[in-house]
């Protein structure tokens, strides 16, 4: 086992309750793998990140939120996405839109106020029971068309959005000494967290040319693509969106990227240290979109593209709602399409379960065989 050199301990006095349930178990186990610790970090009852009642998302710090998602800094993002839900309604005969995490009910409100009758009900699946309120209060006009569930159903048909969702699914870490691959976990140390490594037979999905440097560290997928699978064996029939930021793999393992996409965020401050403030700050990591689109596939779905969020917005006609916007208006919309902002780094990936169909998101720029 070996520790790295860069952890830092946390004090008794600043820590978290959830810092110290976690020592209190590392006491008795030892080591815990790192996407067992996001896991509890983000979803613990009560004290997990997602569990609190500590505001999330808002555009400023001033409010107590960490970060912004699209949705919230403009309305017109869920109506272009409407364009694409409403095709795909249309070409999977389904009435029935599923969105994972909801956040606030921004984007749900979005969708549902663009999209009117043709959505019969809209389910939201949300592990948060105090982001469930928020989004009941937001979403009255629609209280006969909502469902919360915990969980999906063995079978279902719909169109299901996920905003943000993949890129916060627990994942494992793996560092690479030259030698070797270890799989990096969690001890106690002092009054806080440390890091250690044990050897692993886990390792990336592909590997560059000239192999990976010493030092290497990077993440693997297993929940999110464990994710994907589910949906393909229960989406009965419908299509499904997802908008992340993440890269194709050749780019994810690509040696540039040798300290790997592990970011947290606080009061709209981004930080790499997952140990500090456990609970109290988002833990994400960048998604492996090639490893999400081969778990679709191999689970019986199609891929219906792949691009880049501005790509995908433009082709939803972002574009035309922008020219009817006030001035502000486009100016926050701006910031979904332009590439050093949310444009480049987010993209979208679509699937469908029945025949498939010419989305329009994937109109322009489609990059699926860049996958």
């Amino acid at each position: 086992m070996s520790a790295n050199d860069s952890s830092r301990p946390q004090s008794a006095e600043t820590g978290t309750p959830l810092l110290h349930q976690i020592r209190e178990h590392l006491a008795d186990e030892g080591w815990w793998p790192f996407d067992r610790f996001m896991s509890t970090a983000l979803y613990a009852p009560e004290h997990g990140y997602y569990s609190g009642g500590r505001q999330k998302f808002g555009l400023l710090p001033d409010s107590g939120s960490d970060f912004v998602t699209a949705p919230e800094l403009s309305p017109l993002f869920g109506q272009a996405l409407a364009a694409q839900v409403a095709q795909a309604l249309s070409q999977t005969a389904t009435d029935e839109v599923w969105e994972f995490g909801a956040g606030t009910g921004a984007l749900a409100e979005q969708l549902l106020s663009t999209l009117g009758d043709a959505v019969r009900r809209y389910v939201i699946v949300d592990l948060s029971g105090t982001l469930r309120a928020r989004q009941a209060e937001r979403l009255k006009p629609w209280a006969h068309k909502l469902v919360w569930l915990d969980a999906l159903p063995e079978r279902f048909c719909g169109v299901v959005v996920g905003n943000e969702v993949l890129d916060a699914m627990p994942v494992q870490l793996i560092r690479y000494d030259g030698r070797q691959w270890l799989e990096r976990g969690v001890v106690r140390e002092g009054e806080g967290l440390g890091w250690a490594d044990r050897p692993t037979p886990l390792q990336p999905p592909c590997a560059p040319p000239d192999g990976f440097v010493p030092g290497f560290l990077t993440e693997l997928h297993a929940q999110a693509e464990a994710f994907v699978r589910t949906l393909a064996a229960q989406l009965e029939r419908g299509a499904a969106f997802f908008i992340d930021y993440g890269f194709p793999e050749a780019e994810y393992y690509h040696p540039q990227r040798s300290g790997g996409t592990l970011m947290c965020h606080y009061l709209h401050q981004a930080d790499p240290d997952p140990l500090q403030r456990v609970g109290d700050k988002d833990i994400t990591a960048h998604v492996n979109f090639t490893g999400v689109a081969l778990a679709g596939q191999d689970a019986g779905l199609q891929v219906l593209g792949y691009t880049s969020q501005a790509n995908f917005l433009i082709n939803c006609g972002l574009i035309e709602l922008m020219a009817q916007a006030s001035l502000p208006a486009r100016t926050m919309a701006h910031k979904l399409l332009a590439e050093h902002e949310m444009g480049e780094l987010f993209k979208v990936i679509g699937f469908v379960a029945g025949p498939e169909f010419e989305a329009i998101g994937f109109s322009r720029g489609d990059r699926s065989h860049t996958l």
